[in-house]
C-alpha cells in the first residue's frame, strides 16, 4: 500500500524538500517575466492581459511572495515564452499536489484501519 518515490520516505511521510523548487542557476534577463524584479521569486504571474498592435502584448503582473505589481508591452515571443514558464509551473503545482493529495489519503487509511483493527468502528457507526 505504501510504494516508495523520489517524494517519500521510507515510513510513508512526505521527504523534506519534495515541494522545493530547484534553485535557479541562470540571471534573470528582462524577457522572464515569471521571476519577480523585486525579490526574484519564479511565481510571477498574470492578472490581464490583451492584444496591441504590431504583435504585442499588453501584461500585467503580479508577484505573490513580495506583492511587487507590474507589467508592460512586450513582444509575442516573450509572452509565448512566459506562456510556456505558466505551463510547467502549472504542472509542478499539479504534481506537488498529487504527492499531497497522496500522503493524505495513505494517512487517512492508517487511521481507519488502525480504528478497524481496534475496534473503534462498528457497523452501527455506519
Amino acid at each position: 500500500m505504501n510504494s516508495q518515490d523520489a517524494n517519500s520516505t521510507n515510513d510513508g511521510q512526505i521527504a523534506p524538500g519534495a515541494f522545493t523548487a530547484p534553485a535557479t542557476s541562470s540571471p534573470r534577463s528582462a524577457d522572464d517575466l515569471h521571476v519577480c524584479p523585486e525579490c526574484s521569486a519564479e511565481m510571477v504571474y498574470p492578472t490581464d492581459w490583451a492584444p496591441t498592435a504590431d504583435q504585442r502584448w499588453s501584461v500585467d503582473l503580479r508577484c505573490p511572495s513580495c506583492e511587487w505589481v507590474g507589467g508592460g508591452v512586450y513582444a509575442q515571443d516573450v509572452v509565448d515564452r512566459f506562456d510556456e514558464a505558466l505551463d510547467v509551473a502549472t504542472e509542478k503545482v499539479l504534481a506537488d499536489l498529487q504527492t499531497l493529495a497522496k500522503a493524505n489519503m495513505e494517512e487517512e487509511i492508517e487511521r481507519f484501519v488502525y480504528a478497524l483493527d481496534s475496534e473503534l468502528i462498528v457497523p452501527d457507526d455506519f
